[in-house]
């Protein structure tokens, strides 16, 4: 199908968002994009795109060969949490290195590459209500805007307004989890940057460098029952953080000692939505299938959502069928990916004997151990 001059409404303006619009616009497509937010601004944070998502971003022209705002992976190492004792390294995947990401800095590569292409911005456009017609889907804006376009796409994240349209209102299951999320002044530059990676009974913490090692990015993460919000923008007591994380010694320690502006998110989950799209309207990203961060995929997903959609409308004969074959493609992917992540969030937080086990196990298959994802990150959903 040739999408060109056909009208898409995106529904919001975050990574998986822009990168749906960039596109769809390179093949002609009219698109606006609505973002509820006044300006495109992210919490300061890093995140990591894997080569799975690499080949996406490289295929729209928002990264080359060297990306010009990431940082290049060398791995991770995984640490003891008492003095930060080396366990295991785990060199960088086969299928090519993972980058790091100030979340700021791709999405404004994202933006940029949006303006560049003609894609419009209508900022602060809150979506009330969209609605499907035989030949058009009606988005309603909260200033009472009406907008018809031929197919909306809604990659609003994990508590999307749109997703309910589709699958009803679904109850969040709280994972009795919190990441704490912060990032720190950093100045030491080191010539094979890693993610590391320090495990503790209950708890984890993920440190990595971001933008030239002028930052390290920190996302802390414990088991909790004492939590009844959903939401992922709470300012967090520095001192409550430090004292939750007191017995991390050696360098991570050390790091979380100079935290001053943490935030906290706290990790409630939804499955992998049973309808993506009705026709007229499309799940993208987070808002199709929310994932728990520890396999540094939901950026990566949402990248492959955008090519697989792309992908499907090129080669389906009308919008309909060409959302279903989109569907179809993504959703066994989706689930398996969002599996080994819920696994992994066990694995990190392992107590007792079965923590030491555990380690023992790593020292020994800790180099070879990114072979066992090799499935996600060889995955190129543009071949």
């Amino acid at each position: 199908m040739n999408i060109s001059g056909l009208k898409f409404g995106v529904i919001g303006g975050g990574i998986g968002g822009l990168a749906a619009a960039v596109a769809l616009r390179q093949r002609g497509a009219q698109v606006t994009v609505f973002e509820q937010a006044a300006e495109l601004a992210e919490v300061g944070a890093g995140l990591q795109i894997s080569a799975n998502g690499m080949v996406v971003l490289r295929a729209l022209g928002v990264a080359g060969d060297t990306p010009v705002a990431g940082l290049q992976s060398h791995g991770t190492e995984l640490r003891d949490y008492r003095a930060g004792r080396l366990i295991s390294q785990i060199p960088p995947p086969a299928a090519g290195p993972t980058y790091y990401y100030h979340r700021a800095d791709l999405l404004g590569l994202l933006h940029k590459a949006a303006i560049r292409d003609g894609v419009e911005l209508r900022l602060g456009a809150e979506v009330a209500e969209m609605r499907k017609h035989p030949s058009e889907a009606e988005i309603v804006l909260t200033d009472g805007a009406r907008i018809c376009v031929d197919c909306a796409i809604a990659a609003d994240g994990g508590r999307s307004a749109i997703r309910p349209l589709l699958n009803g209102v679904e109850a969040p299951e709280f994972t009795h989890q919190v990441a704490w999320r912060a990032t720190i002044p950093w100045q030491r530059r080191d010539d094979f940057p890693r993610a590391v990676l320090t495990m503790g009974p209950g708890r984890h913490v993920v440190t990595y460098p971001l933008r030239d090692h002028a930052l390290m990015n920190i996302v802390a993460v414990e088991e909790r029952s004492d939590w009844h919000e959903e939401g992922w923008r709470r300012r967090g007591d520095p001192e409550d953080l430090q004292r939750r994380f007191a017995d991390f010694g050696g360098v991570v320690g050390g790091i979380l000692n100079q935290v001053q502006e943490p935030h906290l998110w706290a990790l409630f989950l939804r499955p992998v939505a049973a309808t993506w799209q009705n026709g007229r309207m499309a799940l993208l990203g987070d808002a199709a299938h929310p994932t728990l961060p520890f396999m540094a995929q939901g950026a990566c997903l949402a990248l492959e959502d955008t090519w697989a959609l792309i992908r499907s409308l090129e080669e389906q004969s009308g919008l309909s069928q060409a959302l279903v074959e989109y569907e179809a493609r993504r959703r066994p992917r989706a689930e398996k990916v969002v599996a080994a992540a819920g696994s992994n969030a066990r694995n990190f937080h392992l107590q007792g004997p079965k923590r030491l086990a555990a380690q023992l196990a790593l020292m020994a298959v800790g180099p070879r151990l990114s072979k066992k994802y090799d499935w996600i990150y060889s995955y190129d959903v543009t071949a």
